[in-house]
């Protein structure tokens, strides 16, 4: 959504499912589709399986289980199209001189912590000190708290609130970013793309 606000024409790709997805999806393997159709599209945003780096997925995660990594595999197949790109991913993720975005920036009330690497130049608003207290999982929100949206957290309301995504529920809203962060980013590519072709 958040790149659709910045005006571009959005197609998603994941290996599942996503009924609840607003625009144009094709369900397969994101690289496979890209490698096979990048030549369609005017830049590319990939978000690789964050399970390998997220400290969050110590609740929930498989014991025992070895989570891949597909990032440099990302990475390596975008830098090879000449396309603008951004790789979204958790932090602690071995993203190349990423910024940071928080929700704080934006005015939401979650700090939700993600990564962006891109080929072009990005750059992040002001970080602002994290005053409010965030609720303990597995409660709602109270009065100045944040809200962390992982797991099996509660108040789907406030976190599709708090998050810029009313239409999504706890499952998705658990995996997603918020659009505000998108459309900053998105402006971003777009002046760089107008530069290039004006040079």
């Amino acid at each position: 959504m958040g790149y659709h606000n910045a005006g571009f024409e959005v197609v998603g790709i994941d290996i599942k499912t996503q009924p609840k997805y607003p625009f144009e999806f094709h369900q397969g393997d994101a690289v496979g589709y890209a490698k096979q159709h990048w030549q369609e599209f005017d830049a590319i945003h990939a978000s690789p399986p964050c399970q390998a780096h997220t400290s969050a997925s110590k609740q929930w995660r498989e014991e025992g289980k070895v989570y891949d990594c597909y990032i440099e595999e990302t990475r390596a197949f975008l830098q090879k199209t000449g396309l603008p790109y951004v790789i979204e991913n958790v932090p602690n993720s071995p993203l190349v001189d990423p910024i940071i975005l928080c929700g704080s920036m934006f005015g939401l009330k979650t700090y939700r912590h993600r990564l962006f690497e891109s080929n072009c130049t990005l750059y992040a608003p002001n970080h602002p000190e994290h005053v409010h207290p965030q609720a303990k999982m597995g409660r709602v929100p109270k009065e100045g708290e944040f809200i962390q949206v992982v797991g099996h957290f509660s108040g789907v309301p406030f976190a599709q609130k708090a998050m810029g995504i009313p239409w999504l529920g706890q499952k998705e809203l658990a995996q997603a970013i918020p659009p505000a962060y998108t459309e900053f980013i998105g402006w971003q590519i777009r002046a760089a793309m107008m530069i290039k072709m004006a040079a």
